[in-house]
């Protein structure tokens, strides 16, 4: 018999899309006695992941956590994962990718909101004051998978064994094999010019046709690039997948409607190259024409370790 120790056991990274989800981003106060209760409910997560699902046995929910650069050393104890670091902003001729405080994620995903809300209850009650909320959306599935600028979103996500290879960190960084990177930004949409547009100029700017979802041409070099084209990336390698879990969300009596972004990515350097290329341009200062009807508001960035690092920090 092996002595092996079992394979680290990601998060629910590469589940499949849910029709609901929150996601809860959380800035921890100064202090040791704040980080000590922080980590003792950080650790005790899969016991609270537990005691939500035997409420509704019928229903998914999971909830990944991901932890931010600022505080995963006085957290965890140990060296940040090589790629972890802040959320950087991206100034490009036009718009800005912005960066906010963000110290724990909580992105919650079930086909009940209820439990989504259940959850966060108790959450929010074990920290108690030791942390306070920098952002919370609870999200929508809208229709098959679309947006609201009305075009299908998450086309281009793996699934099974292959999304895992993208999402899922390796033997690159041992020490954190079974983790993923995270980043999170909230879109905030102009729905009015949006509407506005012709589907032709939509459709150009997305780069996929607008009611069957079928790809469009690749722009030369030098030309314009659709936003499908420039969040692909390349290199000798080929191309670095990552997973998208974004959600519609919408206060319809304030006027708002936006997307909250998230991405899991095996590399960070990954997802940071797509803003570039949306933000600045591929080449400059083309960015991308999304921005032009959609505002970010945040930008973080989190590890989301493996379950057996996160329960180990109870330890």
């Amino acid at each position: 018999m092996s002595d092996a120790a079992p394979a680290p056991q990601p998060q629910d990274v590469a589940k499949p899309l849910t029709q609901s989800a929150a996601f809860l981003v959380l800035v921890i106060k100064d202090g040791d006695e704040a980080m000590s209760r922080v980590r003792s409910v950080v650790a005790g997560t899969g016991d609270l992941i537990k005691d939500v699902r035997i409420r509704s046995a019928e229903n998914f929910f999971s909830c990944n956590v991901g932890i931010g650069h600022r505080v995963w050393i006085d957290l965890t104890g140990k060296p940040a994962p090589k790629e972890l670091k802040p959320f950087t902003e991206i100034k490009g001729a036009k718009h800005t990718a912005v960066a906010t405080p963000g110290d724990l994620l909580f992105h919650l995903r079930a086909d009940n909101l209820g439990l989504i809300v259940e959850f966060e209850k108790l959450l929010l009650e074990a920290f108690g004051d030791a942390v306070t909320a920098a952002d919370d959306v609870a999200g929508f599935r809208y229709f098959d998978t679309r947006d609201l600028l009305e075009f299908v979103d998450g086309t281009a996500n793996a699934s099974g064994a292959e999304a895992e290879q993208n999402t899922i960190v390796g033997a690159e960084d041992p020490a954190y094999a079974g983790g993923s990177y995270a980043v999170t930004q909230k879109y905030l949409h102009n729905l009015t010019d949006w509407r506005s547009q012709p589907t032709e100029t939509q459709e150009a700017v997305i780069g996929r046709t607008k009611f069957d979802n079928l790809e469009l041409p690749d722009a030369g070099a030098d030309q314009q690039k659709a936003h499908k084209t420039l969040c692909t990336i390349t290199d000798e390698d080929g191309e670095h997948d990552i997973i998208r879990d974004n959600m519609p969300f919408a206060v319809p009596g304030k006027g708002k409607y936006g997307t909250y972004f998230i991405g899991y990515s095996r590399h960070l350097w990954v997802m940071e190259k797509m803003l570039e290329r949306m933000f600045i341009g591929a080449p400059p200062p083309l960015h991308d024409r999304i921005l032009d009807y959609s505002t970010p508001v945040t930008g973080s960035t989190f590890f989301v370790p493996s379950v057996q690092f996160l329960a180990g920090l109870g330890g």
